[in-house]
């Protein structure tokens, strides 16, 4: 993508800033209806739908040459918006399954893994998104795409495909009848090895979660 088409004035729908703003935009106004809970039969979906089609810029944010701000220093923002209550909301919409294990980094050998929450990664990753979407509708256009790029690879890409990764394995667990393992007890303050794992694990049947968060096994 060229400087001219980076720092354009005029909004061409089939530039790449456009369309980056677009699904990132589409991604925050989604999971915050969801957070609102009034619709949970299809929350998990959804957002299974939505993380999945965020990925999707990140990986072209990913595949793109490093972008560079016109300003050497990034402009002040001012304090960022609180997510408090919209963890909360989705911490009570997905209960059942927010707590799960995630290994942080697949390239470091023999690391346990360690408790995370969906509600966890998915405030984390609107945090960052909203950061660079305040640039954006600033004019600030480069600012915008050198944050939302710089942030995949140093937090919201990381975090956002360990919360694909638990919302996949609901939907695969309920659709294909297999029952979950418990982590009773489990939280993020807590460390977590294999043996932990084994020992709290119990069974959840599908029915259990299936119903309140709109998934449904294969008949």
């Amino acid at each position: 993508m060229s400087d001219a088409t980076l720092h354009a004035t005029e909004q061409n729908p089939d530039d790449f800033a456009v369309q980056i703003a677009d699904q990132i935009e589409s991604f925050l106004v989604a999971v915050t209806e969801v957070a609102k809970g009034d619709e949970p039969d299809s929350a998990v979906p959804f957002l299974l739908l939505e993380v999945s089609q965020l990925l999707l810029a990140g990986g072209r944010l990913g595949a793109h040459e490093d972008i560079v701000p016109e300003e050497r220093y990034e402009p002040d923002m001012g304090p960022e918006p609180d997510v408090d209550e919209l963890r909360e909301n989705l911490a009570r919409l997905l209960d059942p399954i927010d707590v799960y294990s995630e290994v942080f980094d697949p390239y470091e050998p023999r690391k346990a893994p360690v408790p995370a929450r969906i509600s966890d990664d998915l405030t984390d990753v609107i945090t960052d998104l909203r950061h660079g979407m305040a640039h954006y509708k600033a004019g600030r256009t480069s600012e915008a795409l050198w944050w939302w790029q710089f942030s995949y690879f140093s937090n919201w890409g990381s975090t956002a495909s360990a919360a694909l990764r638990a919302l996949q394995s609901v939907v695969a667990h309920v659709r294909l009848n297999q029952p979950l393992a418990e982590l009773d007890g489990l939280d993020t303050d807590q460390g977590m090895g294999d043996e932990t794992l084994e020992v709290e694990a119990g069974k959840v049947m599908a029915e259990e979660i299936g119903t309140p968060l709109g998934v449904r096994p294969v008949t």
